[in-house]
């Protein structure tokens, strides 16, 4: 810029820049302080061992953010900013091919292809306010919305008159609003989630300040109901709102639903003292195709279930669905005259494209396809876990579950690389659809190579038996 006149130039492009190279990005800090971990939020509360590797930062964006600059008052004669700017995003749209092809430790299925809807790009489309409520903005797409809505209280088991929800603009929002509701009807009732739950129902504990009861795990994962028991008896007074899991963030484990509502009456609680939401962020939409899988259904006591449209249905933007019983939702429903409709959501204002989105991949698929998906998923999870402990590696993968867990590599830019999730001394890889037997060749090949160098006689891998277990340890003790 130049101070002196306010003028903002344009940055001009260098004979020998490449639009379509990709972008190097510069390996992340390592955070060493425990308050630093602190103020993130601390991802994984307590987890025991969480604290014995240091913690490694994402990268500052500051340092390579790209400036909104002022167009040149000849820029429209020129048209060098619309090269400059054409440049900029064919080079992002490679960056963003390559670190597809490398994407395993988040549960996002990368693999869809939705240009038929891009004829809906012109249109600012808005779901504000309550979906089953006309607003007086018309440009919506609520008729698609209900009818995504209408497909999982199926999947669920509750009928069209027994249930309220909406398509959230995230999982954590499902996971905010279940809470919330719980709140509302037992507004003295203490929050209890296992301690390998999502990060956002600790964050929903503090956004509504409720006393919150962190219930420890078994080695799995899943929930452990004898502390879950201990815990209840000795507040018998309140009411007890639960966050159920059904797949945890790092394990994948499922919590066993069943088991949590035969120790709520075993402690004295009837229906009208208790409140259960479902966590189905991933394998919420997993479950229901997985065989002998245990049921999420509305026919048990439970208040709410909610999922994420972006991860197992794969939508470019991210998105989820949130199912309660409607007798709950009267508490938080409010009529709003400036919309002409009512609003019982957290955002108000809504993506109107996503339920269009998850629409049609569920039109295109179909039950039957989903059920294609998690059987693929399953098997090649199983692969995974199979060549790992081929290769001496140590790798647990739960009975339900896509998420291999496996020792965290020692280089953090392997970590990277592959845009692994870690906690601790452990790492893991979701297998989506979009996760083939190719690229996990390619992972496990490179993993194998970049491991020799890693250790020999004298520097040895990870004992990680306390967050798999002694079976599904390789370290030199449990082999």
């Amino acid at each position: 810029m130049d101070h002196e006149n306010g003028a903002v130039a344009v940055e001009m492009l260098s004979d020998d820049f490449d639009p379509t190279a990709v972008v190097a990005e510069p390996l992340p800090p390592v955070v060493t302080s425990t308050d630093d971990c602190d103020l993130l939020g601390k991802l994984a509360e307590d987890h025991k061992g969480s604290r014995e590797k240091q913690m490694v930062l994402g990268r500052n964006v500051h340092t390579t953010c790209l400036a909104v600059t002022e167009p040149e008052s000849n820029d429209d004669f020129t048209g060098d900013k619309e090269a400059y700017m054409a440049s900029v995003l064919a080079r992002y749209r490679k960056t963003l091919i390559e670190r597809t092809k490398h994407h395993l430790g988040y549960p996002y299925n990368l693999d869809f292809d939705y240009g038929a809807l891009t004829q809906l790009q012109h249109f600012s489309i808005n779901n504000l306010g309550d979906p089953f409520i006309e607003s007086n903005y018309g440009v919506h797409s609520r008729q698609f919305e209900v009818g995504v809505l209408d497909w999982f209280a199926r999947l669920w088991e509750i009928e069209k008159n027994e249930y309220w929800g909406y398509i959230t603009n995230c999982g954590t929002e499902g996971n905010l609003h279940g809470v919330l509701v719980g709140r509302e009807v037992f507004p003295d009732g203490i929050l209890y989630a296992s301690r390998e739950s999502h990060y956002s129902i600790f964050k929903a504990a503090r956004m509504y300040r409720m006393e919150c009861e962190k219930i420890d795990c078994l080695i799995s994962g899943e929930i452990d109901c004898a502390d879950f028991k201990t815990k209840l008896l000795a507040h018998q007074d309140k009411p007890a709102i639960i966050n159920v899991n059904i797949g945890t963030t790092v394990k994948g484990a499922v919590d066993d639903l069943d088991l949590v509502i035969q120790t709520l009456e075993e402690c004295g609680y009837k229906q009208d003292r208790f409140y259960i939401h479902c966590d189905g962020a991933l394998f919420g939409l997993m479950m229901p195709f997985v065989k002998r899988a245990p049921k999420v259904s509305f026919k048990k006591p439970i208040g709410s279930v909610s999922v994420s449209g972006h991860k197992f249905v794969g939508c470019p933007m991210p998105c989820g669905v949130q199912i309660t019983r409607l007798e709950h939702i009267n508490a938080l429903s409010r009529n709003v005259e400036y919309l002409a409709s009512r609003d019982a959501t957290i955002m108000g204002s809504r993506n109107g494209h996503a339920p269009i989105f998850l629409w049609y991949t569920l039109n295109k698929k179909g039950y039957s396809g989903f059920q294609k998906e998690v059987q693929r998923c399953l098997r090649n999870a199983h692969y995974l876990k199979g060549r790992l402990r081929d290769a001496g590696i140590s790798a647990m993968l739960n009975e339900l579950s896509s998420t291999v867990v496996f020792e965290r590599p020692k280089d953090e830019e392997f970590v990277r690389r592959w845009q692994l999730a870690c906690q601790g001394n452990i790492a893991h890889v979701v297998v989506m659809p979009s996760v083939n037997i190719e690229k996990l060749d390619d992972f496990l090949s490179e993993l194998v190579e970049k491991r020799s160098t890693w250790y020999d006689e004298k520097v040895q891998p990870p004992c990680i038996a306390a967050d798999v277990g002694t079976e599904n340890c390789s370290c030199g003790q449990h082999k």
